[in-house]
């Protein structure tokens, strides 16, 4: 007998690869439906059939993106090390120009039509997850008495994240590794004004 229905005539990993890179480096606006099927080499009868809609294969290529190029925090060190590994590595990233500059999560669905709001709700819960993260070590941190109980877990979360999400919009314009790399050197040496290391002023 032979089998039913017909085999798909393409990798499935390879095509949402392809799309990955193409959101990636165009946004969720900026891809259309031509320009997926011309990149992943399939029409769109295939593409619905593997993928469900754009926004289905949206949210693959974020999990994808995540799974090849998300950072969790090193095991090990003090909370400071792995807090400025996880910037360093990201920035590495971002400036890798084997693939398009900075952060998908960040940069893909910065532009949106109302019609598509939940793309960008969809993007900033990613957003949200990964800066749980850096609570959740930093909580770690003040459990192990290693920065005080008294420190501002919130303007922490935010203040290193604003420099995680600002080294990709500096990767987009072109900033080189080494340029992102003395961002984040000088955002760990801010590190004492929040934990209120000795001999430095709370101010």
């Amino acid at each position: 007998m032979s089998p039913r229905g017909r085999p798909r005539a393409f990798d499935r990993d390879e095509a949402l690869d392809k799309a990955m890179r193409l959101f990636w480096e165009r946004g969720y606006e900026g891809t259309s439906l031509a320009d997926l099927t011309t990149a992943m080499g399939i029409n769109s009868p295939s593409l619905y059939a593997a993928f469900g809609s754009k926004e289905a294969l949206f949210h693959e290529a974020v999990g994808r993106y995540g799974r090849e190029f998300g950072h969790g925090f090193p095991e090990g060190g003090t909370a400071r090390e792995a807090v400025a590994e996880w910037l360093r590595a990201s920035a590495r990233d971002f400036a890798d120009r084997h693939h398009p500059p900075g952060c998908m999560i960040v940069l893909s669905g910065i532009n949106h039509a109302e019609r598509n709001g939940s793309v960008r709700e969809f993007l900033s819960a990613r957003r949200r997850e990964n800066l749980e993260s850096l609570r959740a070590r930093l909580v770690v941190a003040v459990a192990a008495g290693e920065i005080p109980e008294t420190v501002d877990l919130d303007g922490m979360v935010r203040f290193y994240g604003t420099v995680l999400h600002g080294l990709s919009i500096q990767a987009l314009d072109g900033a080189s590794e080494h340029e992102l790399l003395s961002v984040v050197a000088d955002a760990m040496s801010c590190w004492p004004r929040f934990v209120q290391e000795e001999g430095v002023a709370s101010g």
